[in-house]
């Protein structure tokens, strides 16, 4: 899942950092407090509680949409009308601001609210503000540490995207608010150069490889009408069918149209398409010094604190990179066992890495692939839509809360479509008018093996992404920012741990197959844990992470290729899955343990699911008072 493009654009939706060390004590502490005053007989220290738990809420409301007001983006994501036809400023002096505003904000939280005279879920939601601020400012350090450009994330791609994918025409308006942002896009692209130029100034640039992906896909999107010879290019094509739309519709007449595809293509020409070959150039120079072999960020100016930092962000936990490559190791060491069963079991008589082989090449085996044809790819979206509508009818018997919004399976689009590319979620907007998108790279369908259709489908849609994203954005009844958080190893662990629920689910991973990719899923993940401590802490090469991919899966060559480069572009990013699984299972085990035949799984996904996304510390404290809660019942 990506949620790459929305943090690099703007920094008001913040992803999770390690708690600081008073944090805990200081919760404890109040839950002691609080429950002493809530329990008290004195009904005016109880009405004290009340009201300031929802004065701290009212704040909250407040600073998040003061936020949001700032990132045209994100209005759009959200499928707001606010500024439209804006796209957020990208400048340092933009950064800057944000972060003082962080800083402010943080200071008025503390000095104008009493932690020890909030409710239990007003603390949560003032732990949680605080940790975001928090990780914010801990980010500031390694400003110059990130790369701007690249592969996986592929901030170039995002504004057409943008324009195809998330602005919405319906009106006159609208049309006119997308060939606005034409030009803004420009704008914003060149900005991002400037801080790419600034990174690479202070010796930080990504790998050789990122540079010809951005070089090849952005020249890719000013290929064809009106850039150059040839059939439209996607965007004009999108643009010219927006405004016949519009024209068919007889929202604006002839005139009108012919004015905004002139405006359109003014701002294409001379905007736009400036930027892109302005981005290509400097990628084209800047190449030469990245080197001929990839490297962990660990060698980088900075390297090894930035490391650190972004295994606390995306884990949200305190565990280190030897700790993190050794939970890696055992859990690869686990999963190898149970693959060597389900291959006994589908009748392959060879070794595990003869199977990982046979599974890897025999591509015209139509039990393995669907054909690389349009009715292969058609087949794919088919099937996983299917598996996705058998899980939908099921959820209720494992679920109390479900979401409302719907969700899609889609192609990604042609213009950013890579062979081999993690699938992907695209979350809906809160009102459901869009719904959640499952996005699948069906480029090469030899890329794409029929084992890992369902618990793709089950991690990226239902019980898994969608679930869980769809429903933190519809609660009711907690302050708006927390509907919108987004803690990766939260996340990411919830749709992992949904790949084994799905076990416990009828008509799923009714074959060998499908099973063992299920466990080649895991596989991946615990994979990530060894391969992304190994490169980036453990001076591991490029090819040593592939071989050890390839060495314990099934993936196809274009499949560890990707997945190695994505992690050496992203730091950390890939150990936050195995992590919030593990503790998500970890949590389950203790509260059937501790319940017995009180355990109430619907009951229990709906604690983990009812408070949105939350640093895994302080799920584990949702989950604990409610274990007490249900003793005591």
């Amino acid at each position: 899942m990506r949620y790459g493009v929305l943090a690099a654009l703007t920094t008001l939706s913040l992803m999770g950092c390690t708690l600081s060390p008073n944090s805990a004590d200081q919760s404890a502490t109040a839950d002691y407090q609080a429950s002493a005053v809530e329990s008290a007989s004195d009904s005016q220290l109880a009405q004290q509680v009340a009201l300031e738990s929802e004065r701290l809420n009212v704040w909250f409301n407040e600073k998040y949409e003061e936020g949001l007001l700032r990132s045209p983006i994100r209005l759009t994501f959200l499928g707001r009308p606010e500024r439209q036809g804006e796209i957020d400023d990208m400048s340092e002096a933009a950064a800057d601001e944000n972060l003082a505003i962080t800083k402010a904000n943080l200071a008025e939280l503390k000095s104008s609210f009493d932690y020890n005279t909030l409710n239990s879920d007003a603390r949560i939601s003032y732990d949680i503000w605080v940790y975001q601020a928090e990780q914010a400012l801990a980010q500031e350090e390694f400003r110059y540490n990130g790369y701007v450009f690249e592969q996986m994330r592929a901030v170039h791609a995002f504004f057409p995207q943008i324009l195809i994918a998330f602005h919405r025409v319906e009106s006159q308006e609208d049309m006119e608010n997308y060939v606005s942002r034409i030009k803004e896009s420009g704008r914003a692209l060149n900005q991002l150069i400037d801080q790419s130029m600034k990174v690479a100034e202070k010796g930080v640039r990504p790998p050789y490889f990122a540079f010809d992906s951005v070089i090849e896909e952005s020249t890719a999107i000013i290929t064809g009408a009106p850039f150059t010879d040839g059939e439209d290019s996607d965007v004009w094509a999108n643009a010219k069918s927006n405004i016949k739309k519009l024209l068919d519709a007889e929202k604006i007449d002839q005139a009108t149209a012919d004015e905004l595809t002139a405006q359109a293509k003014k701002n294409f020409i001379n905007e736009f398409k400036p930027a892109y070959e302005r981005l290509i150039a400097w990628q084209k120079k800047d190449r030469v010094n990245a080197g001929k072999l990839a490297k962990g960020v660990s060698a980088l100016p900075n390297g090894p604190a930035f490391y650190n930092e972004r295994l606390a962000n995306q884990t949200t936990t305190a565990l280190t990179s030897d700790e993190i490559h050794e939970i890696g190791l055992q859990e690869v060491a686990r999963l190898r066992a149970e693959m060597e069963d389900v291959k006994k079991e589908f009748g392959f008589e060879g070794s595990l890495a003869e199977f990982f082989v046979f599974l890897r090449t025999e591509k015209n085996d139509e039990r393995l692939y669907y054909p690389n044809t349009d009715e292969g790819r058609q087949g794919y979206i088919d099937d996983a839509t299917a598996a996705i509508d058998n899980i939908k009818s099921l959820l209720p018997k494992y679920f109390g809360i479900l979401p409302e919004a719907d969700m899609v399976v889609k192609r990604v689009e042609a213009f950013r479509e890579k062979d081999g590319a993690a699938q992907h979620y695209y979350p809906p907007t809160p009102d459901g008018s869009r719904p959640g998108i499952y996005y699948a790279h069906l480029s090469d369908m030899t890329a794409m093996p029929k084992r890992e259709l369902e618990v793709i489908a089950y991690h990226e849609g239902l019980p898994g992404h969608h679930m869980q994203i769809a429903i933190s954005q519809e609660l009711k009844g907690i302050p708006t920012f927390r509907t919108q958080a987004r803690f990766t190893a939260y996340v990411e662990g919830w749709a992992l741990y949904t790949e084994k629920l799905a076990t416990e689910m009828p008509g799923t991973y009714a074959d060998p197959l499908s099973n063992f990719g299920r466990l080649g899923s895991e596989m991946w993940r615990a994979i990530r844990l060894v391969v992304d401590t190994g490169l980036h802490a453990k001076g591991w090469s490029e090819q040593q992470a592939i071989d050890y991919f390839k060495a314990n899966s099934a993936v196809t060559d274009a499949q560890a290729v990707s997945e190695v480069r994505r992690y050496l572009v992203i730091p950390g990013q890939a150990t936050s899955y195995k992590v919030g699984m593990l503790k998500i299972q970890e949590l389950r085990a203790e509260a059937e343990s501790a319940l017995g035949d009180k355990f109430d799984i619907k009951a229990f996904h709906d604690v983990v699911l009812g408070g949105g996304a939350v640093p895994l510390s302080v799920l584990e404290r949702i989950v604990g008072n409610w274990v007490e809660e249900q003793k005591k019942a």
